[in-house]
């Protein structure tokens, strides 16, 4: 298995910040972004990912989602099987945003 390669939540907040475009998923279920969302995550569940991969050029940079980083990082091996070069999991996931980022976000 290959290394999944992680970036922080506070490189992302940087990123942000400078306007940079990025391409986040969150493989959270529904009623998990019922809770709490970064607004400028694209939502697609993780059973759904197989049928969304053909949107996504293999090439781009992905960052992959979840609540604490385990269901993403299979997503990133996942994705990583079938081809795509630059998928990044999302160290801690949205709890590590609400720690170092947002508070004012609900954790679950």
């Amino acid at each position: 298995m290959n290394k999944i390669r992680e970036i922080s939540v506070l490189e992302i907040k940087s990123r942000f910040d400078s306007n940079e475009n990025l391409t986040i998923i969150d493989i959270r279920e529904l009623d998990e972004l019922e809770i709490c969302k970064i607004k400028q995550t694209i939502h697609i569940p993780m059973m759904e990912i197989p049928n969304h991969i053909a949107e996504f050029d293999k090439d781009d940079e992905l960052i992959i989602l979840c609540r604490s980083g385990s269901r993403s990082a299979r997503v990133c091996h996942f994705l990583g099987q079938k081809g795509f070069s630059n998928v990044k999991n999302l160290n801690g996931g949205i709890l590590e945003w609400i720690k170092l980022i947002d508070p004012s976000m609900i954790a679950y």
